[in-house]
């Protein structure tokens, strides 16, 4: 009886499935905590797998935010970035425990598989209409200016301006923040890096907007109280320039 039911509406599964989509838009224009429930679901999945994430993805998300909006970034477009930053890491779900708390030296495999995790968050938001745009934001957070990253390889203003914006707020949260298997570096020493990778790692527009807002942001993180023992830590992927190359400061 199951099947012939199943069967009888199959005639109009293009019609229901019309009417789905148009509910879940309603839903998500009519309901503005729509999508950080999601949000919020998802970085809890993220943050379950890898102990070490705890904060990153919010410190991304703010400065993220804050370059969109020094880069005059609107409307639509500065939500899509803000999310996407929120998510840019969500892709790790799909990458073994071990290999995202590992304390040593990662293997080429190892490594490679921690290539994977933008097209694997890419994978993961496109499943929703609603998503396309920041799971495309996610999917290239891992470009070069340069042309010499991950996953495509893009370069230049090909890689979305989103992506080039999280690029940059990723790596600066990560150089900022002490790692089981890398040191933190100073602010002062920190910037020095941007300025070094600009025009090669960097969008040389976006870091340029980091500077307008460096100190602001490195005395807000200097106000922060130190992390307690208890606390989580996390591990960032990184790119922080030419000195360290694919290593373990990639993660």
């Amino acid at each position: 009886m199951p099947h012939k039911i199943l069967w009888e509406l199959q005639p109009d599964a293009p019609r229901l499935n019309a009417g789905f989509a148009g509910c879940r838009e309603a839903v998500a224009a009519n309901n503005p905590d729509f999508f950080h429930d999601i949000i919020e679901c998802l970085i809890a999945a993220m943050e379950a797998k890898d102990p070490y994430t705890s904060g990153h993805s919010s410190r991304v998300a703010d400065m993220s935010l804050g370059l969109a909006q020094a880069l005059e970034i609107k409307r639509a477009d500065l939500e899509n970035v803000h999310i996407a930053a929120h998510l840019h890491d969500v892709g790790k779900i799909g990458v073994s425990e071990n290999i995202l708390t590992k304390q040593d030296k990662l293997s080429e495999h190892e490594w490679t598989q921690i290539q994977l995790h933008p097209v694997t968050g890419y994978n993961i938001l496109c499943k929703s209409n609603l998503l396309d745009k920041i799971a495309k934001i996610v999917l290239h957070h891992h470009e070069r200016w340069d042309g010499k990253g991950y996953p495509h390889g893009l370069q230049g203003n090909h890689i979305p301006l989103g992506s080039r914006i999280i690029a940059v707020a990723d790596a600066i949260d990560a150089m900022t923040t002490d790692r089981p298997y890398n040191k933190l570096l100073s602010w002062e020493d920190c910037y020095h890096e941007l300025q070094i990778n600009k025009e090669k790692q960097f969008d040389p527009l976006v870091v340029d907007a980091a500077a307008q807002l460096w100190k602001k942001w490195a005395d807000n993180r200097q106000d922060k109280q130190p992390v307690d023992k208890g606390q989580r830590l996390f591990i960032a992927p990184i790119l922080a320039g030419e000195r360290l190359k694919h290593t373990e400061e990639d993660r």
